[in-house]
């Protein structure tokens, strides 16, 4: 994994928000960041997972780094001087829907400079959410870890996560940011593939990447794959979940399907069954996430 390993702070209402005054609620601090969730999942899953990420000489990127280092994730931590640990304000409302104020920080400052070849060796994938694609420096650094990965022969994976910041520049832009990954698999939530797409058939992220992974929330996920000159399409149903605040289950799915996936032989992983399983999988971790416990991070 490369990109952001962050500070959540989480704020969950418990009654609808009212401008100039207070509510009550809860306050919690968790590990957030994109790239740094999906990497704790793929430790937890039994993977080995690496996370190269920037993050700054504060107590924040240490209380973060030791967090991850305890879940199994070997974290290729470059610390900054002078910018701090990037922090995530995460509104929850009542209703679940959920807001971020993003102040990434030291996670944008990771260079080309800072990243080692002998990190890529024995790597079978590298995974980027587009995060790390979107600003300066963290995206040259991201270029240069894409070229070691293919130089590997590792796979790339990526993951569109915000349609927001993606969609910046215009959907052009956004589109040719995406092809240009040369990645093997997308992944994508409804709305970002909608979004990227312009409201076109979502068979248009085979364009872009050979496999792509449509996440449906509780409606399960849909599986593209280009197999020789034929488009496929199969919708997995999995079982219903629901939750208040679904903050990195998106990250965790990505886990359990590359997790599942990934040991499959090549020539089996875009037929049916290993599709289906890894979706299934996907929908484990993420419902494990969102059911299981979410202690908070240790600050002593």
């Amino acid at each position: 994994m490369l990109g952001d390993l962050a500070l959540d702070v989480v704020l969950t209402a418990a009654r609808p928000i009212e401008a100039g005054t207070d509510v009550p609620g809860r306050v919690a601090l968790r590990q957030g960041g994109s790239a740094a969730s999906t990497a704790r999942w793929l430790a937890r899953l039994g993977c080995r997972s690496t996370l190269v990420c920037a993050i700054g000489r504060d107590w924040a990127g240490r209380v973060l780094a030791k967090a991850l280092d305890a879940d199994g994730v070997v974290v290729r931590g470059i610390r900054v001087r002078g910018a701090r640990t990037g922090r995530i304000g995460v509104i929850v409302e009542p209703s679940g829907e959920r807001s971020f104020v993003a102040d990434r920080g030291a996670a944008n400052q990771l260079r080309p400079d800072d990243i080692r070849e002998a990190w890529f060796r024995g790597q079978a994938l590298v995974h980027l959410p587009v995060y790390s694609l979107l600003d300066e420096p963290l995206a040259s650094a991201a270029r240069r870890a894409l070229e070691l990965a293919r130089d590997a022969g590792a796979l790339v994976s990526l993951d569109l996560a915000s349609i927001g910041p993606l969609l910046a520049q215009g959907r052009p832009a956004a589109v040719e940011l995406v092809r240009s990954t040369g990645a093997d698999i997308l992944f994508a939530t409804a709305v970002e593939a909608d979004g990227l797409l312009g409201g076109r058939p979502i068979e248009g992220l085979l364009d872009l990447a050979p496999l792509a992974v449509v996440k449906q929330g509780s409606k399960g996920a849909t599986t593209l794959s280009l197999d020789g000159g034929s488009r496929l399409r199969f919708e997995i149903a999995t079982p219903s979940v629901l939750a208040a605040d679904t903050t990195g289950a998106g990250d965790a799915f990505d886990a359990g399907f590359l997790a599942s996936w990934l040991p499959s032989p090549a020539p089996r992983r875009s037929s049916p069954a290993a599709l289906q399983r890894a979706a299934l999988a996907g929908h484990r971790a993420a419902a494990r996430h969102l059911y299981g416990p979410r202690p908070e991070l240790q600050l002593g």
